[in-house]
């Protein structure tokens, strides 16, 4: 059963990659990696990668994006190594907070105490 609203036939999919299934084994994209558009879309661009810059203007998360495009996770890192590839997009990954231990203990001290 396929979810209203959502065309996600393997024929739609196929063509929307090229007949690829996975974005290559250098890829860095993960669920969260933050995309950022790096210019706005360009006429006679594929609709999928111009509405994935129009919503990377500011970062944003893979899974967030896929979500708003309703489309699979591995086809959207198709779409982005694509756009990696010609410079359209930048990749990062989110910066790890360095936490204090007795920080974090402190927090659950309190979460507990609620």
């Amino acid at each position: 059963m396929s979810r209203p609203g959502r065309d996600d036939s393997p024929d739609r999919l196929y063509t929307l990659t090229g007949g690829r299934t996975r974005s290559g084994p250098d890829s860095p994209f993960d669920l969260v990696t933050l995309v950022v558009a790096e210019c706005d879309p360009a006429t006679g661009m594929q609709s999928e990668h111009a509405a994935i810059l129009q919503i990377t203007e500011h970062p944003t998360a893979v899974v967030e994006l896929a979500a708003e495009l309703k489309l699979p996770v591995s086809i959207t890192k198709i779409l982005l190594s694509d756009l990696l590839a010609a410079g359209r997009v930048s990749a990062r990954h989110p910066r790890k907070a360095d936490l204090d231990p007795d920080v974090l203990e402190q927090v659950l001290v309190g979460l507990r105490n609620l």
